[in-house]
């Protein structure tokens, strides 16, 4: 899948903004407290998966190999009758990267999958997850919001990550001291029609305990 540059307004303190993907390695710097992938999928995929009926749209939740993400993915493309085509295969290998990419950085041996429509107002409070560390992209539909946050209290200024651009996230089981503060929530869409299509990874060191 060929990328451009996305437009990413300032970001919050803390948050690394990479232009490449071997960039993201700053996520694992102790003063980042995530990182955003600056990139905006190609014009012709974006508007064949904005075009997409919501029930056409695959998901599920698994936790598998990163070596495994492409013929799972493919397979929920299947279940969800996904149109076959160039698109579909630009997104099953798009999902496949960044499995690759985010469990070599955190050195994973697991990934838990969830690709999800998302048509309500999930996960609406701003929050950080009960993780180490976690991979989020919007495929379709407005993208994540965060900002930080000293007292827990929602933040003042809330950004938004651009469609199509990943952002990694710390969660609460980071091994930081102190915590940085960073929460972040899915935008509130309830009641427009929109159906965003969302990329959860979480970094799985042991299944056992999943």
């Amino acid at each position: 899948m060929s990328f451009a540059r996305a437009k990413v307004h300032p970001a919050a303190i803390g948050v690394a903004i990479a232009d490449r993907p071997e960039n993201l390695q700053d996520f694992l710097e102790p003063s980042c407290a995530a990182a955003i992938w600056r990139r905006q999928l190609a014009p012709d995929f974006q508007a064949w998966i904005n075009g997409l009926d919501p029930a056409n749209l695959p998901q599920g939740r698994i936790i598998l190999q990163p070596e495994a993400v492409g013929a799972a993915v493919t397979e929920l493309c299947e279940i969800a009758q996904t149109p076959a085509g160039p698109e579909r295969d630009q997104l099953i290998a798009d999902i496949d990267v960044l499995a690759e990419i985010f469990a070599a950085l955190m050195q994973a041996r697991y990934l838990r999958l969830r690709l999800q429509p998302v048509t309500s107002n999930a996960c609406r409070r701003f929050h950080i997850d009960a993780i180490t560390a976690r991979l989020v992209c919007t495929y379709r539909g407005a993208g994540t919001q965060y900002g930080i946050s000293s007292d827990g209290q929602d933040p003042i200024r809330v950004f938004s990550v651009p469609t199509g651009a990943p952002i990694l996230l710390r969660g609460t089981l980071w091994p930081e001291n102190p915590p940085s503060g960073l929460l972040h929530r899915s935008p509130p869409i309830e009641g427009t029609g929109e159906t965003r299509l969302v990329l959860v990874l979480d970094a799985v060191f042991d299944p056992e305990d999943d």
